[in-house]
């Protein structure tokens, strides 16, 4: 018995497998999942203005619930029913936001994101499944979308928006939802949103921490009124170096779904010149007042130096991407790649290997042998971390001959880009009298030895 329920289980994964690579399959052919009645939209087109109409006896049913809410009634379901909305990420953010937003009753879904559903997202990102990865993550929101709710209809939008396409875009919509998670995307919708005299209803979460204002509301200010100026780009954290924890984009999502809810029926939102912020480790929300529409504003002025779109991914110095950044601090000779690497182990040739990771990331996965140095402690030139320095090398060196010329110490992190700046600063600590010690870092860190090296290692 043991062994037939061992040989189901294993069907079963393989049936699931089977399921996945049909899905990815399907969206590399046709861009359209085989149970799906849509077509992936790769560049924007006009739609139609959706047609004014009366409730069926099934819609009333249906949204029975909210319309005897004397704020929404009969009036405030048509509202909804004649407006269309824009999702701009189909992420952590877009899921929650779309799921809630065709629940209720919104006349037209744009659903757009350029990425493809990873086993990573599903940890938040609530629409999509095991199966669907692979797949559009426009389309695979879609096609749950209208499981849940055939009324609504939904335009998948496989791209990335740029200053080409936004202001096409986003003027055939009412109400615009910004779900993106990087810079430039957030700046280039805000001034889409602002040309075109669209309310823009924008989040954002990170780790356990979350944010929410409505721009360009009545007069409201827009993004620039409070951030005239992008932040440097080495100072902005996304959610693939510092990590969020899934509720908290489910939670900001919802409230999303809810000032769109509020602008659509009629009733006006609550954010407009106000800003939610949400701390997840203490549960609790506060209000911040913002200052109002500034005078000098380069884009929502009365004499504005922004007329048109222009390239943001240049304007803020970063790419509109999730992904992490890599960084080129150092020559190639200061730098070994895995393979090199993995050929001093073979070798078994003596030397220290330093990571400077956060402990929280060390504890999911590391090299053995390493030792453990966060950035951190180097940037602060920590006593006690420098002393395990030390106390590592000379260990090492005692093994060896006393005519060694060159002692190596590599530095490893997740991607090579911590690495590169602790290589900097040991370098710096260097002086004549420590010449035999030669300090390179590793490209690419854990993640390239985790695909090129060891499949079967962690990643995160």
């Amino acid at each position: 018995m043991e062994e037939v329920a061992r040989l189901r289980d294993e069907l079963a994964k393989k049936e699931q497998e089977v399921e996945r690579l049909r899905a990815a399959a399907a969206c590399r052919d046709q861009n359209s999942h085989p149970a799906s009645i849509f077509t992936l939209v790769k560049q924007v087109a006009n739609i139609p203005s959706l047609e004014e109409k009366s409730l069926s006896k099934e819609e009333i049913m249906r949204y029975s619930r909210q319309l005897i809410i004397p704020e929404i009634g009969i009036k405030g379901q048509l509202n909804l029913s004649r407006k269309s909305v824009l999702i701009v990420g189909c992420g952590g953010l877009g899921c929650p936001a779309a799921q809630y937003l065709a629940a209720a009753g919104i006349g037209r879904l744009g659903l757009l994101d350029y990425d493809d559903v990873e086993l990573s997202n599903l940890q938040r990102q609530v629409l999509h499944a095991e199966d669907k990865m692979g797949m559009s993550k426009a389309l695979s929101a879609a096609t749950a979308i209208k499981r849940l709710n055939s009324n609504v209809q939904c335009l998948p939008y496989h791209f990335q928006l740029n200053f080409k396409n936004a202001k096409q875009l986003i003027q055939q919509y009412d109400i615009v939802v910004d779900c993106s998670d990087n810079v430039p995307t957030r700046y280039l919708v805000n001034d889409a949103c602002v040309l075109n005299g669209k309310p823009l209803v924008s989040a954002s979460a990170l780790r356990m921490e979350g944010q929410l204002t409505v721009y360009n509301y009545n007069g409201g200010p827009c993004y620039r009124c409070l951030y005239p100026k992008p932040p440097p780009a080495e100072t902005v954290t996304n959610c693939s170096d510092g990590g969020v924890l899934g509720v908290v984009p489910g939670i900001l999502g919802c409230i999303q779904a809810l000032e769109v809810l509020k602008i659509a029926s009629g009733i006006g939102p609550s954010y407009s010149q106000q800003m939610l912020v949400f701390d997840a480790l203490e549960a609790r929300f506060r209000t911040i007042k913002l200052r109002q529409k500034q005078p000098t504003c380069a884009v929502c002025s009365e004499n504005p130096v922004v007329k048109d779109l222009i390239d943001y991914e240049i304007f803020c110095g970063s790419a509109a991407t999730d992904q992490c950044r890599t960084l080129h601090l150092l020559t190639g000779e200061q730098r070994i790649t895995v393979q090199e690497y993995k050929k001093f182990l073979d070798e078994d040739i003596p030397h220290v290997l330093v990571d400077v990771r956060q402990q929280v990331e060390v504890d999911i996965c590391h090299l053995p042998n390493s030792i453990y140095i966060p950035l951190t402690d180097l940037e602060e030139k920590n006593v006690e971390s420098t002393k395990l320095l030390w106390n590592s090398i000379n260990e090492k060196r005692n093994n060896e001959s006393a005519d060694k010329v060159t002692f190596p110490v590599y530095v490893i992190c997740k991607q090579g880009n911590d690495s590169q700046k602790a290589v900097k600063i040991l370098q710096g600590m260097l002086n004549p009298e420590l010449n035999f010690l030669s300090v390179k870092d590793i490209q690419g860190g854990l993640m390239a030895w985790a695909h090129k090296i060891d499949r079967t290692f962690p990643q995160y």
